[in-house]
Formats: C-alpha cells, structure tokens, sequence
C-alpha cells in the first residue's frame, strides 16, 4: 500500500466534540485530495489513522442515525 502525505490534511473536529470547552475527546476527519475520508484520535495526532471511501463513511453515520450501534456485543 503506497503511504499517505497526510501534512496538508485540514483536520476537523464535529463542533459536538466538546474540544472548545477544553475537552477534545474526540477524533479528528480530513477529506484527502483522492476523494476518501481519514480519520484519527485528537488526543493522538501523530498515531494511526484510519482510511474510508465516502460510501464507507456515508454508511458509518447513517448506521449511528438509526441507531445500529446502540449493542456493541
């Protein structure tokens, strides 16, 4: 797999996330020049991140809006 320049990523964080009252739990998602969605732990900047296509990530947050993760197990 060939590596990922991730230094001009624009990093963003949901304005949910708490991060402007000083917690900042949360992860971090950029939009990359190849059309897919890289996402990271804000409290680890530097550690792994994962990458996916739109439709994954489409599919992820329409999974959480109705509720399919609700019982991990």
């Amino acid at each position: 797999m060939t590596p990922v320049d991730l230094s001009r990523a624009a990093w963003r964080t949901s304005s949910f996330s708490g991060a402007g009252n000083g917690g900042g739990d949360c992860v971090e998602v950029a939009a990359l020049p190849d059309g897919r969605i890289a996402v990271r732990d804000s409290k680890c900047p530097d550690g792994a991140v994962l990458f996916f296509t739109r439709a994954e990530m489409a599919a992820w947050i329409n999974g959480v809006k109705n509720d399919e993760f609700d019982d991990p197990t």
